[in-house]
C-alpha cells in the first residue's frame, strides 16, 4: 500500500489571520501549489482522498479531486493536535493489502508527528527532516503493515 501524505499549501500565518483558524484560506502561492500537486499526485492514480476539514486543506485537495472525480473525505483525525489519531489512521491505511494509493492532506505539525511515529515504530528512514514546507508530499510505502520507505517531493510553485 502507498500513502501520499500532503502538507496543505501556503495560507499566510496564524498571527495575521483574525478569523477562525479553520477558515483560513490558501493565499495565491498556496493556490498555485494546490494546482501543481495535480501533476504530482494524479499520475500515481490515487483511489481516495482524505483531508483535514480546515479550509486550507480542502482547498489544497480541490484541484486533485476535480481532476480525478473523487470526493474529499473530511476527517477530524487530520486536524491540528490530532497527531496520534492521524498516525493511527495512516497506519490503518498501510495495512490494506494490494490497494491503490490514498492521499492524506493535513497540517505540518500532524505530518511531522505521523512521520516521527512511523520512523520510531517501523524504523522508517527519512532523508530529510519532516514535515517539509507547505505544499510538499511524502510518498510512504508499506509492506506487511509497516512503513518500508518514504520519498519526499518538494512543493511546486
Amino acid at each position: 500500500m502507498r500513502v501520499l501524505l500532503v502538507r496543505h499549501g501556503r495560507a499566510g500565518t496564524k498571527e495575521r489571520w483574525t478569523g477562525d483558524d479553520r477558515a483560513r484560506p490558501l493565499d495565491l502561492q498556496g493556490l498555485r501549489q494546490a494546482d501543481a500537486l495535480v501533476n504530482v499526485l494524479a499520475p500515481l492514480k490515487p483511489a481516495g482522498i482524505a483531508s483535514s476539514p480546515y479550509l486550507r486543506c480542502l482547498q489544497t485537495m480541490a484541484p486533485l479531486a476535480a481532476k480525478l472525480g473523487l470526493p474529499v473525505d473530511q476527517s477530524p483525525s487530520l486536524e491540528p493536535d490530532a497527531g496520534r489519531e492521524a498516525a493511527a489512521m495512516v497506519r490503518g491505511l498501510g495495512k490494506v493489502l494490494m490497494a491503490p494509493p490514498m492521499v492524506v492532506c493535513t497540517h505540518g505539525e500532524v505530518l511531522g508527528e505521523v512521520l516521527a511515529a512511523l520512523a520510531g515504530e517501523d524504523g522508517l528512514r527519512l532523508r530529510r527532516r519532516p514535515p517539509g514546507p507547505k505544499g510538499c508530499v511524502w510518498v510512504v510505502d508499506f509492506r506487511q503493515g509497516r512503513a518500508s520507505s518514504a520519498r519526499y517531493i518538494p512543493p511546486g510553485r
